[in-house]
């Protein structure tokens, strides 16, 4: 019966941790201040003729017009390039540029975007990945939270758009596992580095500040090197936050369940700092957990324990912008695909097969 209680503990500790979040709403909000900073939008790329020119015109159509924005083509082997050169003909603060050979101990995406920052001129540096959209007020919020609260970086956690059923098994896992583990408030009220999130789909930094640390050259050979970069900035006692898109930026990730299991398996694992014991614990408190509850305890304490899964659920969803009936309908199937791309991600770490974009990611 320990580990019942133990289970229940947990569901308890993760609804006041949901409860904060929603109570909390930590999300990029509007300011009715104007800035004109120049700022540095920095787009790695490889592979990406699918999405690249819906974010390039997004951009382009941004409110905020004191920008630069430069496209790494990290060895694509479509028509990125051609693309993204035919488009940056027409609009002259586009640019495109080849990306440098990889090193042995560097991994794609963290090259890229050192790259891309050595090329930036701007006060300001954003990194985004291409296959996002942005809308009006992004840029220019961004830049009020990074002035208002004297940031060395900001990430944003953006709206996931999906649209196969495949997607939406695997996809709001994302949001699921945030904010239903980490008060994301506590990212910039707390020094401590444990507290820390981050999502390289958005990352902002003070350009002085980045130039200074060379933040991705320090994380050169890490998978999920936006959490580990959000951790050094802590560490070297800068402040730094973590916000809910809010509406103002959009990715859609993957475009079938295949692509989303493939996607999630390559670091899902590594956000568990690689510990079997502490995923194993995690899915059998989240997954098994509710299970033997019913099974062990009164109807009282099941419909109580029920009632807690449902409210986070709801607020997850409203907080994520995504279809509360349908993060409801599609939970117990979204747990059992966490623990289908946890037994991936693991082999995959151990057999040394992570594979993406044709790359062989070494963890």
């Amino acid at each position: 019966m320990i580990l019942i209680y133990l289970i229940y503990f947990f569901l308890i500790l993760r609804f006041t941790v949901t409860l904060f979040n929603f109570i909390s709403n930590p999300k990029l909000t509007k300011t009715g201040k104007k800035y004109h900073d120049l700022v540095s939008i920095l787009i790695p790329a490889r592979d990406e003729e699918r999405n690249i020119i819906d974010l390039l015109e997004s951009i382009r159509d941004q409110d905020y017009q004191n920008f630069e924005v430069i496209v790494l083509d990290d060895h694509s082997s479509d028509q990125t390039f051609k693309l993204c050169s035919d488009f940056c003909e027409i609009h002259k603060r586009f640019k495109v540029v080849k990306g440098k050979e990889l090193p042995r101990d560097w991994l794609g995406k963290n090259f890229a975007c050192s790259q891309l920052a050595d090329l930036a001129k701007g006060e300001y540096l954003i990194f985004l990945d291409a296959d996002e959209t942005i809308t009006d007020g992004l840029i220019n919020n961004s830049i009020h939270r990074m002035k208002l609260n004297k940031l060395g970086l900001l990430s944003i956690f953006t709206d996931q758009v999906t649209v196969t059923w495949g997607e939406r098994l695997v996809v709001p896992l994302m949001h699921f596992l945030l904010l239903n583990l980490l008060p994301l408030r506590l990212v910039r009220l707390s020094a401590n580095p444990s507290f820390s999130a981050a999502s390289g789909q958005f990352m902002m930094f003070d350009a002085d500040n980045y130039k200074t640390n060379i933040w991705h050259e320090q994380v050169k050979g890490k998978v999920v090197e936006d959490i580990e970069i959000m951790r050094l900035v802590k560490v070297n006692g800068y402040k730094a936050e973590a916000l809910l898109a809010n509406g103002y930026i959009h990715c859609r990730m993957y475009h079938s369940f295949s692509e989303a299991v493939e996607g999630f398996s390559k670091n899902f694992f590594a956000g568990f700092n690689y510990n079997v014991l502490g995923l194993f614990f995690y899915l059998l408190l989240v997954v098994l957990g509710p299970i033997a509850i019913t099974y062990f305890l009164g109807i009282e304490l099941v419909m109580f324990a029920l009632s807690l899964i449902v409210l986070s659920r709801i607020m997850i969803s409203l907080l994520s912008g995504q279809s509360v009936w349908r993060n409801l309908l599609l939970h117990p199937f979204q747990l059992l695909c966490m623990v289908f791309i946890s037994v991936q991600s693991v082999k995959k770490h151990f057999t040394k097969t992570i594979l993406w974009k044709g790359r062989i990611i070494k963890s």
